[in-house]
């Protein structure tokens, strides 16, 4: 196993520094953005949409994770937000899972780079699989 030294030990450091950066702007943007949404969205309205169905939840949360899209951290800011408002953790499993893996707002540019079929079929695909797997994940370990 080869040792880094410290030229590479730096670089490796100002890396993380620099990304860590450029990250910070979305993250805090994310948040704002969020705390408007939380205000603006009157909280009976998370009751009315998720109703505790084990079934519709997961499918809700996963074509809101289909639509919104983005990357994984800010959907676990956003998840957080949802459980706190009481949201069943099968909804957000699936809004995460979706949020990551199915891309409708990209899906003109992913038609036209690798072709409408694939596409289509990868991002049905990836909505399935997303409520499959929220349900497999809240029943494996015992959530609510």
């Amino acid at each position: 196993m080869r040792i880094p030294n410290s030229g590479q030990q730096k670089e490796a450091f100002v890396k993380t520094v620099r990304s860590f950066t450029r990250s910070l702007p979305i993250l805090l943007g994310v948040l704002m953005l969020l705390s408007l949404a939380f205000t603006l969205v009157p909280e009976g309205l998370y009751g009315e949409i998720f109703t505790g169905n084990r079934i519709i939840d997961p499918l809700i949360g996963a074509a809101v994770g289909s639509i919104a899209g983005g990357n994984p951290v800010t959907s676990y800011i956003i998840g957080g937000e949802l459980r706190l408002q009481g949201v069943s953790m099968v909804a957000i499993t699936a809004f995460i899972v979706a949020w990551v893996t199915v891309g409708i707002i990209q899906l003109p540019a992913e038609a036209l780079m690798l072709g409408r079929r694939f596409a289509l079929a990868r991002n049905v695909i990836s909505f399935i699989t997303a409520v499959i797997i929220a349900v497999i994940t809240v029943l494996t370990l015992g959530w609510r």
